[in-house]
């Protein structure tokens, strides 16, 4: 048989499991169950040695076999890695179905020994969701603390949200540890704020709100153990009788307070630090476990926090880093002016998975002759390189807009496109680039495209159009190719709309689809007021599976003519030309 030539060591370890346990080879093939498993799955050890895991054991809810390629143990055995889930069923030896919970892990028996120790327990039990059995939580096997590790790796480092980090902890922890977890952060100021304190009730993880919130400072001298470890000392153990002399400070109050709130008997304290300073601590308490913590559970904790000092200090990191692309947002795309006549409306949304900002980019500005100039760009990219450089192409198109007056769109661009290759760090670029004049009862809109998505017109009544003219090369090729200007009629009512690419591309997706998706949904809002018209539009035509940042620009002509559109713009042109 296959289980007598199984290494001692790998029967060792499993007979050792206080929880039932099997270990299959890297066919998937059982090697040795012990006795806890034997017990659950009502299976002789004789007649499951050797047997296919899945044929003999895996079943769906209805006791059908489950298929192979659903099989979530399987899928752990050929993956190599740790996994665990939960509503799993494993057929008994008297045919019934054995609901299961279960923990799988790598396990290197002897080489050229490769297999996988799968730890599995009843399921009729509420718990909650990745809790271990109840004999588990008191005293872990050096494996199970492995891959508890393990798991606490893997669960931490596949976020960049701190609360959401911290709260996958607490869930780790409770409660295979303890019945208690509490986590103090020490703030950016240098504060100290109980961020959580949970505890397991009826299946579920329940928050004290009444026990988190602000604490008082840290101070130096302080010996007490919640102290100590915010300054970074290693973990220690706790009790009520720790924190039940005379108080040494403020933070000595708050625990006493904790410990009487929670009823917790044994607690233990450990320091969540990353490489470059203490983040806070993580408090671990047992008030229903009866067993106290002792010295060897320290080096487990420790263990678990310097993983969550780093995937907290990731986080922090990245949120600082995103606050800046904000910032540098903010101040990249400018205020949209007040043009009498016209009512103007803008939107950006960065690119999900980038910096929070990107290449693409709007502006409006007034020219020197009394027009309006539109732009919409797109610099390829979106991280703060591409935003580099759509903040140079945007203050060079300005200068040229304005020195070039009475020059044509296409000549503007034409002079943009010959400098930027020689100034600008942007390689290739996008853009509309369009000029809008007040005639009488309505406006001109004279324009040049320079690879980008074409403007789309929306009547009053529901008429959406492309304004596919005026169409050239993008920014960047050094072709030396004529570029072209396109003129429209804006009329009373209508909506003009510029927007990037990620409004109308999307992987799986061709672009014709796109542009119709934005051409309905533009239609049917088109007498929809303007920001309500923006919002909208952004929410029902951006696709779902968009991966690039959107820019829109919005500009809507009045339906009633507005009688003073004339005087403005005469006085602008009058502005202007005294400067």
């Amino acid at each position: 048989m296959m289980g007598e030539e199984t290494p001692d060591t790998g029967r060792a370890v499993v007979a050792a499991l206080q929880a039932a346990a099997y270990l299959v080879d890297d066919r998937g093939c059982i090697v040795t169950v012990n006795a806890p498993a034997e017990e659950l799955l009502g299976w002789p050890t004789a007649e499951l040695l050797g047997q296919d895991a899945h044929e003999m054991l895996h079943r769906n809810r209805y006791g059908a076999p489950l298929p192979r390629t659903v099989c979530p143990f399987r899928e752990a055995i050929l993956s190599r890695r740790t996994a665990q889930g939960t509503d799993q069923w494993l057929e008994r030896g008297d045919g019934a179905l054995q609901p299961v919970s279960w923990l799988s892990t790598p396990f290197d028996y002897g080489a050229p020994h490769l297999g996988t120790l799968v730890i599995f327990w009843s399921h009729h039990a509420p718990e909650l969701p990745g809790a271990w059995p109840r004999q588990l939580m008191s005293s872990l096997t050096e494996l199970e603390r492995l891959a508890l590790l393990a798991e606490t790796t893997t669960r931490l480092s596949s976020t960049l949200d701190m609360e959401e980090a911290l709260h996958s902890l607490v869930k780790l922890v409770v409660p295979r540890l303890a019945d208690w977890a509490v986590v103090d952060l020490i703030t950016e100021r240098d504060e100290v704020w109980r961020f959580a304190v949970a505890h397991a009730e009826g299946g579920k993880l329940v928050h004290r709100d009444d026990l988190e919130g602000p604490m008082p400072p840290v101070t130096e001298e302080s010996p007490m153990p919640l102290s100590r470890a915010l300054r970074g000392a290693a973990a220690t153990l706790a009790g009520p009788e720790t924190y039940q002399g005379p108080p040494d400070a403020g933070i000595a109050v708050e625990q006493r307070r904790l410990f009487n709130a929670t009823g917790m008997h044994s607690a233990i304290i450990a320091p969540i630090r990353s490489h470059r300073r203490t983040l806070g601590a993580l408090t671990l308490g047992r008030s229903e476990q009866p067993e106290r913590f002792t010295a060897a559970d320290l080096a487990l904790l420790e263990d678990i926090t310097r993983r969550a000092g780093l995937a907290v200090d990731n986080a922090l990191l990245y949120d600082r880093q995103r606050k800046v692309a904000e910032t540098m947002q903010r101040h990249l795309l400018p205020r949209l002016p007040r043009i009498k006549g016209l009512a103007m409306t803008s939107r950006y949304l960065p690119a999900p998975d980038a910096s929070q900002v990107g290449g693409d980019w709007y502006d409006v500005f007034m020219l020197r002759d009394g027009g309006t100039a539109l732009v919409i760009g797109d610099v390829v990219g979106h991280d703060l390189e591409a935003a580099a450089g759509m903040a140079q192409l945007r203050n060079m198109l300005r200068a040229y807009a304005w020195v070039q007056e009475e020059s044509a769109p296409s000549e503007v661009v034409d002079r943009l496109d010959r400098a930027s290759r020689a100034i600008a760090e942007a390689s290739m670029a996008t853009l509309i680039f369009g000029q809008l004049t007040a005639r009488e009862d309505e406006w001109e809109l004279c324009w040049t495209n320079a690879g980008h998505p074409p403007p789309l017109l929306v009547t009053h009544d529901g008429v959406a159009r492309y304004l596919t003219e005026g169409h050239g090369i993008l920014l960047g090729l050094g072709t030396g190719r004529v570029r072209y200007d396109a003129t429209a009629t804006l009329p009373r009512g209508s909506t003009l709309v510029l927007y990037t690419d990620g409004l109308v591309e999307a992987p799986g997706q061709s672009i014709d689809e796109g542009l119709e998706n934005l051409r309905r949904h533009a239609a049917s809002l088109a007498r929809r007021p303007l920001e309500p018209f923006a919002d909208l539009l952004l929410e029902r035509a951006r696709p779902v599976r968009n991966e690039d940042d959107v820019a829109l620009l919005a500009v809507r002509v009045p339906a009633e003519p507005d009688p003073d559109a004339e005087l403005v713009s005469e006085l602008a042109r009058a502005k202007y030309a005294g400067l």
